[in-house]
């Protein structure tokens, strides 16, 4: 009997794993509404309302009168925006408003998940590069990015964040192609990438924590010519970033007095400003995320609800509801096997801490290479990104922890995923068995976990109707 080498069986792993996100991506699009996201009436009211907020002389009201997601960038919306003008244009319906947001929501989970699937290949160009590998596609990407629940929860929502993971796929390539060409930037280089920091600032703030570990990287670099060239690419990146994206937060700061509104009045940073267990997670209910890790158990506990809400649905906006019990499915039970869900995903956890804790050490070597500095970013960008959104949720205090969602952060665990990945490739190399250990515990979760990924609303009927137009 011929044996399959590693080549083979990966290759028929892939293309496995890549139907089985397309069947998830196209099953979502038929059973999701993207008002029954996080907020979904006031991003809805976002788009029904863009152009009053955005076209000078519309209304002399501010943008909080439309819809109290009045912070958010614009960029998310634009599309949206775009379908739903469309729609109001050539749609003849009693219920015009309703029938034209499933019509942009449907259109709009179909971007999104596009943006995802490019998300992916991105990264597959950014491991190649990082391994030198003659092939592109890769399987470690599949098994350890792909497999994040909140994924699929992001993709279906009308949200930023899915914007955020493409756009900085991209800033990562582009920077990674800059790092091996020893900073010798050209003017497309400038171009794109400095875009799309506009863009990423148009998106959703949290992109914003992705970029001070840009900074901290000229403080690495040795070379004395390297050095002034790198701080030269980020003087005119981040110029052009500032002049494509500065509008919407001068316009914040005209209208609500600060560049970094809310629809939450923030009190002075103190760690008091949230409970004890809110930092170490203890009492009763703490095995509850192994058990029924859903709202309310472990409310405003941080760790807990982020880990439960990363792999599962702790909320109850996705593969449950708690919002219309009508409508949902599997609410008695549900609880039950998002608790099996946490406990197998402790494996990719498991495996996403590691490779951060073995790719630190990139950041403490004293001469680096290109791929050295990449790394160091990576690690980087992940305690900025970690610390970052800390540091909001205790400005921000919710007795809830309404405000503790794998979805706001969702970039975080990208960067983490990509660590992981390198430290998969380079398990490969060193020890085969290992990794095909690995392997087979990430396929595992995938499976286990599948269910979890798919939104358990019933199907839109009305999506076919939306599609006749007079």
């Amino acid at each position: 009997m011929k044996k399959i080498n590693i080549a083979n069986w990966e290759n028929i792993l892939f293309l496995s794993i890549s139907l089985s996100i397309f069947y998830l991506l196209i099953y979502n699009l038929f059973h999701y509404d993207q008002i029954f996201g996080y907020d979904g009436e006031a991003h809805s009211a976002y788009v029904d309302n863009f152009l009053n907020m955005y076209i000078p002389g519309r209304t002399n009201q501010p943008s909080i009168n439309f819809t109290y997601e009045f912070f958010s960038p614009p960029l998310p919306y634009v599309l949206p925006t775009f379908f739903n003008e469309i729609c109001k244009m050539y749609l003849w319906s009693n219920n015009l408003y309703p029938d034209c947001r499933d019509f942009y929501s449907f259109n709009n989970i179909i971007f999104q998940s596009i943006l995802f699937i490019l998300t992916l290949f991105l990264y597959m160009k950014i491991i190649k590069l990082l391994t030198k590998s003659n092939k592109l596609i890769n399987v470690n990407v599949l098994l350890v990015i792909a497999i994040f629940t909140a994924n699929y929860r992001t993709i279906s929502m009308l949200r930023g964040e899915i914007y955020i993971i493409f756009l900085n796929g991209f800033l990562l390539y582009r920077f990674l192609l800059l790092l091996k060409k020893s900073f010798n930037y050209e003017r497309s280089d400038i171009f794109l990438i400095g875009s799309t920091i506009g863009l990423l600032a148009l998106s959703r703030q949290w992109a914003f924590l992705l970029f001070p570990a840009y900074f901290v990287i000229f403080f690495l670099i040795t070379n004395r010519s390297e050095k002034k060239k790198y701080f030269s690419f980020l003087f005119y990146v981040f110029s052009i970033g500032f002049v494509l994206s500065s509008w919407f937060y001068f316009n914040l700061f005209f209208e609500y007095g600060t560049f970094t509104a809310f629809n939450k009045e923030a009190v002075p940073f103190k760690l008091s400003n949230q409970p004890m267990s809110f930092y170490l997670p203890y009492g009763d209910e703490v095995h509850m995320v192994f058990t029924k890790p859903i709202r309310p158990y472990f409310m405003n506990q941080f760790i807990p609800i982020l880990f439960a809400d990363l792999w599962g649905d702790y909320w109850g906006y996705f593969t449950f509801t708690s919002r219309a019990l009508d409508l949902g499915r599997n609410q008695l039970l549900i609880g039950d096997y998002l608790a099996r869900v946490n406990i197998f995903s402790l494996i990719p956890t498991f495996l996403l801490l590691l490779g951060f804790k073995w790719n630190f050490k990139y950041l403490r070597k004293r001469e680096k290479d290109p791929k050295d500095y990449f790394l160091s970013y990576l690690c980087l960008a992940t305690l900025f990104s970690f610390f970052g959104y800390l540091w909001f949720l205790i400005d921000n205090p919710e007795p809830s922890g309404d405000t503790i969602k794998a979805t706001y952060i969702l970039q975080l665990f990208h960067l983490l995923g990509l660590l992981a990945v390198f430290y998969l490739e380079k398990l490969k190399e060193r020890n085969k068995k290992y990794y095909q250990y690995w392997v087979f515990g990430l396929l595992i979760v995938f499976i286990h976990n599948f269910s979890a990924m798919m939104s358990h609303f019933p199907f839109q009927e009305k999506i076919l109707e939306i599609f006749y137009f007079y």
